[in-house]
């Protein structure tokens, strides 16, 4: 065994340039929520769009509250551009960074983490901005969006409410 002397990512960027990216050491912790009501037949491939942030920063921490029985629904839980760019139109990055498949079906009443139900969110990746988790080759800059995609059709109403905690 030997005693090693190891930097993160994210201190080696600093004694690089001099500046590190502040979502890696001081940022602001932020959350940006939305609700959406999915209707007893909503189909497979329907995009719920629940939360903008900025590409740049990094996410923490996806929870979902669920209620009502929404039978047999599941989506996968990944990023979208904004769906106001009239560059991208809102086009897919990837769709299931943070779940895939999640089940919807069931009435979650208290706030539920889901945001490496994927197995995606590698040690790695956790310390990367946005894009790059995404698998992005560069930063496009503004706002990407957390998005649900459908799997598995609706077969009943209900709500589901998603909270995005991340670091800007």
């Amino acid at each position: 065994m030997a005693i090693v002397f190891t930097k993160s990512a994210a201190l080696t960027a600093m004694d690089a340039s001099g500046q590190p990216p502040s979502s890696r050491l001081h940022g602001t912790v932020r959350c940006a929520m939305g609700t959406v009501a999915i209707a007893n037949g909503d189909s497979i491939a329907s995009i719920l769009r629940f939360a903008r942030v900025p590409s740049t920063c990094r996410v923490g921490r996806i929870n979902l509250k669920i209620t009502g029985t929404i039978t047999s629904a599941a989506g996968d839980i990944g990023v979208y551009r904004e769906s106001t760019s009239t560059t991208s139109a809102g086009a897919v990055v990837d769709v299931d960074l943070f779940g895939s498949a999640q089940a919807l079906s069931t009435a979650l009443p208290a706030w539920t983490d889901v945001t490496n139900e994927s197995a995606s969110i590698t040690a790695l990746v956790a310390e990367m901005p946005l894009w790059q988790a995404a698998g992005m080759t560069s930063d496009p800059g503004g706002y990407l969006e957390i998005a649900i995609t459908l799997t598995a059709a609706a077969g009943a109403a209900g709500t589901v409410a998603m909270e995005v905690v991340y670091v800007d």
